[in-house]
């Protein structure tokens, strides 16, 4: 619940403040949100399972999205940032699927 309320202040405080993002960081940000995301839901899904753990939580989510902006920085570095950015989005979109799947399962007994 916390990392729930967490993320909501965190929104609402981007809207607030309006923070200028570098126009170099600019193309790393979507996958940047979407990583967490994922996390976020795996943390929810835990949650429902009644297995959650910050620990593993904060870990998820920093190394997710670590992970997923190396990605594409390497790819970038190759010169084909977009084809592993976007694959970066199918597998990370799969899994964020995948536990809301699991989480509407939990919740609604269908």
């Amino acid at each position: 619940m916390i990392a729930v309320l967490g993320l909501l202040v965190g929104v609402a405080l981007g809207f607030w403040f309006q923070p200028d993002i570098p126009v170099a960081l600019e193309y790393y940000l979507p996958i940047a949100v979407v990583a967490a995301l994922d996390a976020v839901f795996g943390a929810l899904r835990a949650y429902l399972d009644g297995i959650f753990d910050d620990k593993v939580f904060v870990v998820s989510f920093i190394s997710n999205v670590v992970i997923a902006s190396g990605i594409v920085y390497l790819g970038d570095r190759l010169g084909v940032g977009g084809q592993l950015s976007t694959g970066v989005i199918v597998v990370l979109g799969i899994r964020i699927f995948t536990n809301v799947a699991a989480i509407r399962r939990h919740v609604f007994h269908a």
